[in-house]
């Protein structure tokens, strides 16, 4: 009899396992057979016969129970289905990265701040850092309800000066609803077996079925929190900000018009590319002013240690030529 239990609810979870995995090709069948008859011909009532039969003998709930294959509404079918999805019906993940400039970067944080505010969104990580020329960065994810995502972007580009901006859309909608599909299945099978559960009278019986009711637990579970992931990353857009602080705003010049535009240009960018060499040269010499001072007070020792010897050799030349005059 114990072989005849464990064969009964081994059965009915291979059972669910398939119809999740081919709930599409039993409607296929299902369709081609004649009214009230199953699939190997047998009319519906000798199908419910049989299978009543067998519970009571293997596991003596009294010849009450129909175990009958779950299958999705029809309704639900057409709408997951991979030619019916419109607009409205697909999900999709929805994804950007900007990168921008400022030269107010204290104001231009404030606003992106208030503006994601505005849009109903949320900063997910924010990131601040400063660089040793004395500017700063920031980095910045931000959530965006999916039908405020165009409108946050545009509103973005009149913040801040945009250098970068890439958009990318996701469409889940064939993974979203076959998981959907399969946690429906599952709350099926974890319905039935709870109703099995409470018509068992022996403890084998019992184990066998809390067993089979808690693995079904865990593929609800699973299944429900990657949906909830799903829903997560459909109804709220991410949007990956870089801020940059600048002096000037890069990419901005317009092209001139006539040559003597031009040469004008091209005669300011000289004197500013000259200045800003010496301001690069004054900033470096006061990084290396120590450096400096060293090489100064090696030169300074050097020039008196060739003084004095220049001043000996002179006195040595002189001394030698006195005494030369004064033998002959």
């Amino acid at each position: 009899m114990k072989r005849r239990i464990y064969a009964a609810v081994l059965g009915l979870v291979m059972l669910f396992s398939l119809t999740a995995c081919g709930a599409a090709k039993s409607e296929a069948a299902m369709d081609m057979e004649a009214p009230g008859m199953t699939t190997n011909g047998a009319s519906r009532e000798e199908s419910v016969k049989v299978e009543s039969e067998f519970f009571d003998s293997s596991m003596n709930y009294g010849g009450d129970i129909y175990y009958e294959e779950p299958s999705a509404p029809s309704e639900d079918k057409a709408e997951t289905g991979a030619g019916s999805l419109g607009p409205a019906e697909q999900k999709l993940i929805r994804t950007a990265w900007m990168e921008m400039e400022t030269t107010e970067f204290d104001e231009a944080s404030k606003g992106l701040a208030r503006l994601t505010e505005d849009f109903g969104g949320y900063y997910e990580t924010s990131t601040l850092t400063n660089r040793n020329s004395g500017s700063r960065w920031a980095s910045y994810v931000i959530r965006i309800p999916a039908e405020e995502y165009t409108a946050f972007l545009n509103q973005m580009g009149e913040l801040c000066h945009v250098t970068r901006q890439e958009s990318n859309q996701e469409d889940i909608s064939e993974a979203y609803y076959d998981t959907a599909g399969r946690l429906k299945t599952q709350q099926i099978k974890l319905e039935r077996l709870q109703n099995l559960l409470a018509k068992a009278e022996f403890m084998e019986d019992i184990i066998t079925i809390e067993s089979a009711i808690s693995e079904t637990e865990w593929q609800i579970d699973n299944l429900s929190g990657t949906l909830r992931h799903y829903d997560s990353k459909v109804d709220y857009a991410t949007v990956n900000v870089t801020l940059h602080e600048v002096y000037k705003l890069s990419n901005v010049d317009t092209v001139p018009a006539t040559f003597g535009e031009r040469l004008g240009d091209a005669f300011g960018d000289g004197v500013k590319d000259f200045v800003d060499g010496l301001e690069d040269l004054a900033v470096g010499f006061a990084y290396s002013w120590m450096w400096w001072l060293l090489v100064v007070v090696i030169a300074v020792l050097a020039i008196r240690a060739v003084r004095r010897r220049v001043v000996k050799k002179r006195a040595l030349k002189q001394q030698k030529a006195e005494q030369s005059g004064g033998e002959e």
